[in-house]
């Protein structure tokens, strides 16, 4: 029986043989103006800036940008800094078998390579959904009496090795190595995250996607040049279940499924901020006129930080109460993005007195499949309850481009001028005809 890191090195390079589909073409273009837009908006956080100012001192100088910010780094510090920002406001795409984020590791990979490349447009978006796809499928194929933390760092370099190696072109042999390397030196991240030991998530490695996302790169690199890893990572019913890894290899790929976030939060937190905003736009309901906000959902949810006095952007991008919060006292465009002039309201802290939360079992048995909420808004004369929502942004209840667009301009509206803005829009819609060089001139 062959080994999956070697049956995987075959598919990555079938699909250099075959044109992207119609649905791959259109979700990849989607996801790279979407992962952009996260990654500009998020860009000056704490974190991120943190990560450009160590990866200049750390990875040296060179001619690869660090998107929107007029500057350049080497292959490896650039890559760090646009992931890193990518990931950093909790506005980027994710998958629901993954229960993770794949594009804050696969489109930055892939555009930071795409400079050094001749690649066309086909070779970047098939590289894009091959990289969304093995990371989908190393990701949903965890074993979780073994693997016990959910963090996409713990996959995403094998995301951002396939996409790599895809691109590149690798040699089938070098392709399997890559891989094998790749998840063996992605970071564990057991102590970070919902399903992490440690209790203090409101920090900036969160779930490790920027540093993932370099070793992935790194892999690629030590197996071009004859490193080698343990071919047979994923061979171990104990720790990945391989019919989970192969099953319709080759076929419909897993980047179809992408998820898209209107909110800058975990995605724990949208099906509720859907429903309740449904419930008080729809009745002009305002945060004064509210007495309690009963949330029902998942288990994950409740396992979320969800501090009622949070004390950074982070702490609120894990805090369900407060989200409601500030979707009642600011509106729905708060959320997108976050501004630090959120930390340490003592208004919003006081709403989420009045957010209560409880585990639906019903619901709790459809995770991780669905994230579903329900919400039931009571004041002093009525109280509305919601039906069971999925968030806005699933494949069963998607985000068309335009709505994508509309995203991009309000969550960079901040730190782009307007005609800035629509260059890098042009540049994603330009990419079949011009492989993305323009999105590359617009990003620096």
């Amino acid at each position: 029986m062959p080994l999956i890191t070697e049956v995987l090195a075959v598919q990555i390079l079938a699909a250099s043989r075959s044109a992207p589909t119609c649905d791959e073409r259109n979700v990849a273009l989607k996801c790279v103006l979407d992962l952009v837009g996260a990654a500009i908006a998020g860009r000056d956080m704490p974190g991120p800036a943190a990560v450009r100012a160590s990866a200049h001192t750390l990875m040296g100088a060179g001619a690869s940008s660090v998107w929107a910010t007029g500057h350049t780094a080497s292959l490896a510090g650039a890559l760090f800094a646009n992931a890193s920002a990518a990931s950093a406001l909790d506005l980027d795409d994710g998958h629901r078998l993954a229960r993770g984020h794949p594009g804050a590791a696969v489109i930055p990979t892939v555009l930071t390579l795409l400079a050094e490349t001749n690649a066309g447009a086909g070779d970047l978006i098939a590289a894009i959904s091959v990289g969304y796809d093995i990371g989908v499928r190393i990701a949903s194929a965890q074993m979780p009496n073994t693997i016990a933390t959910r963090q996409t760092g713990r996959w995403a370099s094998v995301a951002a090795a396939a996409a790599g190696a895809r691109l590149l072109r690798l040699r089938e042999d070098h392709v399997a190595q890559a891989l094998a390397i790749a998840a063996v030196l992605a970071p564990n991240q057991q102590a970070n995250g919902s399903s992490g030991y440690s209790r203090l998530t409101g920090n900036d490695v969160k779930e490790g996607i920027g540093w993932s996302a370099v070793l992935g790169l790194v892999a690629v690199h030590l197996a071009i040049e004859g490193h080698t890893g343990p071919a047979d990572v994923f061979d171990h019913p104990d720790y990945y279940n391989r019919q989970a890894i192969l099953a319709g290899l080759g076929g419909r790929s897993h980047l179809v499924d992408t998820y898209f976030k209107p909110y800058a939060c975990c995605r724990y937190i949208h099906a509720a901020l859907d429903a309740f905003l449904m419930l008080a736009e729809g009745n002009s309901i305002g945060a004064e006129d509210i007495t309690g906000v009963d949330v029902e959902t998942f288990g994950w949810a409740l396992k979320l930080g969800n501090k009622r006095r949070p004390a950074t952007l982070v702490d609120i991008q894990y805090s369900l109460p407060y989200c409601i919060a500030i979707a009642a006292v600011e509106g729905r465009d708060a959320l997108a993005p976050l501004a630090p002039a959120l930390i340490g309201r003592d208004d919003l802290s006081a709403f989420c007195d009045r957010v209560r939360l409880s585990i639906n079992d019903e619901m709790d048995a459809l995770f991780p499949g669905e994230t579903l909420a329900r919400v039931t808004i009571s004041t002093p004369s009525v109280s509305l309850r919601s039906e069971i929502l999925r968030p806005l942004g699933d494949p069963k209840r998607p985000m068309s481009f335009e709505v994508i667009e509309e995203k991009f301009l309000r969550v960079t509206r901040r730190v782009l001028a307007p005609e800035r803005q629509h260059e890098i829009i042009g540049g994603v819609l330009d990419i079949p005809d011009d492989h993305g060089s323009g999105l590359l001139m617009a990003l620096r």
